[in-house]
């Protein structure tokens, strides 16, 4: 067993200073984590890797998320990558909102003629679509979490929903195919 999968024995155990040692083991791989979301961002995206990273551990500590019993290493990361959705969701909506010029689409002025626009609803549809995917389909869902946020391999997100690696294969071909089909309409 990992040092990482002992400390979130611990923190389930509730004893506080566990989550203190476990945030330098974890931390690296956070940011990593937080990077690679906020690669897909649109540009001039206003948050960083590192509040990302701090929001997100805040919730999985602090929060609901806390209360949950960790099944391992991919467990954890796997709540880590959909808290950071979640909050980039948020962060996407709250921009949105017309009382903050929501419909208003800001444009850089020494690039007015090279970017092309990138709406940040993109987000916001696509965590639209995973929750109607999650109404038939939750397995799909934790699957598309493990790969695409929390990016895992095949191998490690089959292993994490404990499924054999041909079965993670053909749910994660089904997921994309649907998601595909939900993003085009």
């Amino acid at each position: 067993m990992t040092d990482i999968s002992l400390l979130l024995e611990r923190i389930e155990r509730g004893e506080p200073e566990a989550a203190s040692q476990l945030l330098p083991l974890v931390y690296d791989e956070l940011r990593s984590l937080a990077r690679s979301h906020l690669a897909g961002e649109r540009p001039g995206h206003t948050l960083q890797a590192t509040a990302l990273v701090h929001e997100a551990w805040l919730r999985l500590t602090r929060g609901e998320s806390a209360e949950q019993n960790w099944d391992g290493r991919g467990h954890f990361f796997a709540a880590a990558a959909e808290s950071m959705r979640r909050i980039l969701v948020e962060s996407a909506r709250r921009k949105a909102r017309l009382k903050r010029g929501g419909d208003l689409e800001r444009e850089d002025v020494d690039l007015v003629e090279l970017a092309a626009p990138q709406p940040y609803e993109n987000l916001v549809e696509l965590d639209e679509a995973l929750d109607r995917l999650r109404e038939t389909e939750p397995e799909a869902v934790q699957l598309v979490h493990l790969r695409y946020f929390a990016g895992l391999t095949q191998e490690e997100a089959a292993q994490a929903m404990k499924m054999p690696l041909r079965s993670a294969e053909r749910l994660w071909a089904y997921a994309k195919a649907w998601l595909l089909r939900e993003l085009r309409q």
